[in-house]
């Protein structure tokens, strides 16, 4: 492949290296004998071994790919590769000149050791030497173009290691629009430090007289670029928020530098300020198991199954098919991925999992290697009105994925679940934890059926709270309702919940599934994300409010509206009779909970699938509760009185 890419300007650089190495060892040679007679008799043997030591350090350079690293990003890495290369051809020398040639030609040593070590010098010199020159012309460029034209001056926030980023990012042409004048770092070892040329000028707290200085300097700054640093709890996001926008600044973040994705500018959502300390999450684990497979994702067109979409396709996916019944909703995710400019087959399709027959036949014809499950109906008041569409989607559709799942010969199939699933008290929780039951019970009979051909497919369930900004989530109705100037409201003033970004769970769920396909196969099914520390809807949305402009109670009431159907007012991510298991991952667990056998579940699904058919609540109700021992009822009437 590196082959195949080697152009023009490849050509011109290996050339460069070969004067250079040409030039390294004749200086070498002429500087050890003055210049004198000396040099000039020794010409005509150095002209017999140059054409060899030339093809060697053509190998060598393109080997430690000097021929193929771009001048303009030269860095660390590649001045390391130039000393590996100038440490090789002087390690290749050594052997000719004290082994192979001189002594048996000369009698004695043709270049010595003087020579050779003013040789490694001079070749590290000219290697290096026309590199960084064009990395600073082009750096300088760069920051006179930005200076001059339409770019904003910036501070930029956050800890030195981050604005270092964000500074590479200006110099490489991948960030633009502004011009960094300094630094406001919450750390205060990076105070009166320099970071690539670029002043520290103080913490956070300094923001105001900062920006009063540059304005006396008639420099006035117009934006700040809060960093990741910048959103941690130490370095009070919100405070250094309200006061740039009593400052009239733009504020923009640069997304999470973790990902292998390219530095760019977004908007400060109020989700950002939200937070605990997300999970570290191996990314090359995920690409590794991702890349090159073809995956189908139900419900891609919602909330969670788009993220998931685009993460698959991020991480380099070979196809990808979307399966979603919504034809807006499959519309818009399709043309949100075709816009990523990836080389990733996307195809979507219209198609319910609640017909089995449909989503055998498209699974039968993808092939699938992996499937991801998040179709599903989800909002509790809603599904404890309609409990047989409950059942019908979250149960009944499940099983129609699973089963096609298998049938297609996926290697594993994941079904994004719910913290309601644990000790459920509505309709939602029973059906993801019906759900959960048949996977598990499914993945333990195929791992019994060793030599079955559909032994080879996993099975597997994660389960998470409450996502922010997804669809019906707590935090766009609150913007709204800010928006519409209030009143916000809350349901009740001790309710709970765990909270965490879209793309964290979704990596999340895809981390479950790199742990599955990794793993030897055992009786683990049902993994749970770790959302830390839980959240008090009513200080959330006074947090909302204060982040707005406003103040809760003074310029905005928050009302309370009362506790729900089918709602508790504290969240849980494990129950009481699940062991936990530690599977040395950030930020996901195992749980082993109840796990009945499949011809239990089968006979209670030919039940519901009768009381459906009857509409008959009661015998619907009492087979959900029959099949889920853990469902606590006394819960559910109680959050109804």
């Amino acid at each position: 492949m590196r082959l195949q890419q080697f152009g023009a300007r490849n050509f011109l650089i290996a050339v460069h290296d070969l004067l250079a190495t040409a030039t390294a060892l004749l200086g070498a040679v002429y500087l050890r004998l003055d210049g004198g007679p000396k040099f000039f008799q020794s010409l005509p043997h150095l002209l017999q071994i140059l054409p060899a030591f030339l093809a060697l350090t053509a190998v060598a350079c393109f080997a430690f790919k000097l021929t193929t690293a771009k001048w303009r990003f030269f860095s660390l890495p590649d001045a390391i590769h130039i000393f590996q290369v100038a440490s090789l051809l002087t390690l290749a020398l050594l052997i000719l000149d004290y082994v192979l040639v001189a002594p048996n030609v000369f009698g004695g040593y043709f270049l010595g050791k003087v020579t050779l070590v003013l040789y490694w010098f001079l070749e590290i010199f000219f290697l290096s030497a026309l590199r960084i020159t064009y990395r600073y012309f082009r750096y300088t460029r760069v920051r006179r173009h930005a200076k001059i034209g339409e770019a904003t001056p910036t501070l930029l926030v956050g800890r030195a290691a981050d604005a270092e980023v964000v500074l590479r990012g200006i110099e490489s042409g991948a960030i633009k629009g502004i011009w960094p004048a300094g630094i406001l770092s919450p750390s205060a070892a990076d105070h009166g430090q320099l970071v690539r040329g670029l002043p520290v000028l103080g913490g956070t707290d300094d923001i105001e007289e900062v920006i009063a200085e540059f304005g006396r300097r008639k420099k006035g700054v117009g934006r700040i670029v809060m960093t990741p640093s910048a959103f941690e709890v130490e370095a009070q996001p919100e405070t250094t928020l309200m006061r740039a926008r009593r400052l009239g600044l733009v504020v923009n973040r640069l997304p999470s530098l973790d990902t292998g994705e390219a530095p760019r500018l977004a908007s400060v959502r109020i989700e950002d300020l939200l937070l605990r300390p997300t999970a570290q999450i191996d990314y090359a684990q995920l690409e590794k198991a991702v890349r090159g497979k073809k995956v189908i994702v139900t419900g891609g067109g919602g909330s969670i199954g788009s993220e998931i979409c685009e993460r698959l396709v991020s991480f380099g996916a070979e196809r990808l098919l979307i399966i979603e019944n919504s034809e807006p909703a499959l519309y818009a995710v399709s043309e949100v991925l075709e816009g990523l400019g990836s080389k990733v087959i996307i195809e979507g399709r219209i198609a319910d999992v609640r017909d089995r027959e449909q989503i055998k036949r498209l699974m039968t014809a993808f092939r699938p290697d992996l499937v991801f499950h998040a179709a599903a109906l989800k909002h509790v008041p809603i599904l404890e009105r309609d409990s047989g569409e409950a059942v019908k989607t979250n149960i009944f559709g499940s099983v129609n994925v699973a089963d096609a799942a298998v049938a297609s010969g996926a290697k594993l199939m994941v079904m994004v679940s719910t913290d309601k699933a644990i000790e459920p008290v509505s309709m939602l929780g029973l059906t993801k934890r019906f759900a959960e039951m048949y996977c598990q019970a499914l993945d333990h009979d195929l791992n019994l059926e060793g030599s079955s051909e559909a032994a080879g497919t996993r099975l597997i369930s994660v389960r998470f709270g409450n996502v922010l900004g997804s669809n019906g989530s707590v935090v766009p109705k609150f913007k709204s309702q800010i928006a519409a100037g209030g009143p916000v409201t809350v349901t009740h003033p001790d309710m709970i919940r765990y909270f965490m970004t879209i793309r964290e769970a979704c990596d999340l769920v895809i981390t479950a599934c790199a742990h599955s396909l990794a793993a030897e196969r055992s009786d683990v099914s049902v993994y749970v994300l770790n959302m830390g520390q839980p959240v008090k809807i009513v200080e959330l949305a006074e947090r909302m409010i204060r982040l707005s402009g406003l103040e809760p109670g003074h310029d905005m009431e928050v009302v309370f509206t009362g506790i729900r159907p089918g709602e508790r007012l504290n969240e849980i991510l494990f129950a009481s009779e699940e062991p936990t298991i530690d599977i040395g991952i950030s930020g996901v667990m195992a749980a082993k909970p109840n796990q009945p056998a499949m011809l239990a579940i089968k006979r209670w699904m030919a039940i519901l699938d009768k009381a459906i058919a009857a509409d008959d609540w009661d015998v619907l109700r009492k087979i959900l509760e029959e099949a889920v021992p853990e469902f606590n009822s006394s819960s559910t009437l109680r959050v109804q009185a």
